[in-house]
């Protein structure tokens, strides 16, 4: 039985879309359900009651890197659960690193394809991420699109992504990872699983999706001058080459900023005092194309 969990306010998430999901699965004899959710938070519920019961189960996220971590944050045990994604998002940020085309297409993925095990971010008690998790000013950019409320326009991101840029003034952090502690006056720190966020902007291009690492990325507070050179860098995934980017493989990381605030998890927004995460490999498993990025 595949589970599909629907955001249907999700960029492409149109009635006729979803018919046509109904239809391509009806053709092929798949036992499925779908389930709408109809408001924010509802679908982790969903989720958790179905996959709290026995057996295994292959739970399909209908929507947005947003509608993902919900649909992965509600798993009882990722160890009994497949996971499948059908992008349908403003960004699809994860997508992208998995190799998992856009649309409709993916669901070849899902009926043929054969599921392969994926790390993921073990965020506390409360929360998972698959792609990215950070502090600094991806918060801030996601703060003001939400102000502007245009949450879900890509364009809208790049355009706060400037506004921030140009006021931001980072925020000290303490980050302790492989044994060491270290201070850091930031611009952003982000635990990478995928390779981008933002819906394209290549953060992290040497990130691997079942290395059994996370990949962190702490990029100083650059000269407010040179502001524009860096976007450029940023922009084309070389952020990486510069001396503010300290760039480090680790198991486990915790950081501390000065003051508390909001973290994004996969570009949602949750409060929190600071981050505490750890990799889990070998439990869950995600269809996913053949040349996403693995070891």
């Amino acid at each position: 039985m595949l589970h599909f969990i629907v955001n249907p306010n999700a960029y492409a998430a149109d009635p006729a879309t979803l018919s046509a999901l109904e239809e391509k699965l009806k053709a092929r004899g798949a036992e499925y359900d779908i389930f709408l959710s109809q408001e924010k938070g509802e679908i982790a519920g969903h989720v958790r009651a179905l996959t709290e019961r026995e057996g295994e189960h292959t739970v399909v996220a209908v929507g947005g890197d947003g509608t993902l971590n919900e649909v992965l944050c509600g798993i009882a045990d990722p160890a009994r659960v497949t996971l499948g994604l059908i992008p349908l998002g403003t960004g699809n940020d994860f997508a992208a690193a998995a190799n998992i085309p856009v649309g409709l297409e993916a669901l070849s993925l899902i009926l043929d394809g054969e599921a392969k095990y994926t790390d993921y971010l073990e965020c506390g008690d409360e929360r998972r991420s698959i792609n990215i998790a950070g502090l600094g000013i991806d918060v801030d950019i996601l703060e003001r699109m939400e102000r502007r409320r245009e949450r879900g326009k890509k364009a809208s991101y790049f355009k706060c992504l400037i506004a921030s840029l140009m006021k931001y003034r980072g925020i000290g952090m303490r980050v302790k990872v492989n044994g060491e502690e270290k201070e850091y006056k930031s611009l952003l720190a982000a635990v990478c699983n995928g390779r981008q966020f933002g819906g394209g902007i290549p953060i992290c291009p040497p990130a691997v999706l079942d290395d059994g690492k996370l990949d962190l990325l702490v990029v100083d507070c650059p000269n407010r001058l040179k502001i524009p050179f860096h976007l450029v860098l940023l922009m084309k995934g070389k952020i990486l080459t510069r001396k503010i980017a300290h760039h480090m493989l680790c198991e486990e990381v915790e950081i501390l900023p000065e003051k508390g605030g909001s973290a994004q998890y996969d570009g949602e927004l949750f409060p929190a005092e600071g981050l505490s995460v750890r990799v889990v490999s070998g439990k869950l498993k995600v269809f996913r194309g053949e040349n996403a990025q693995s070891v």
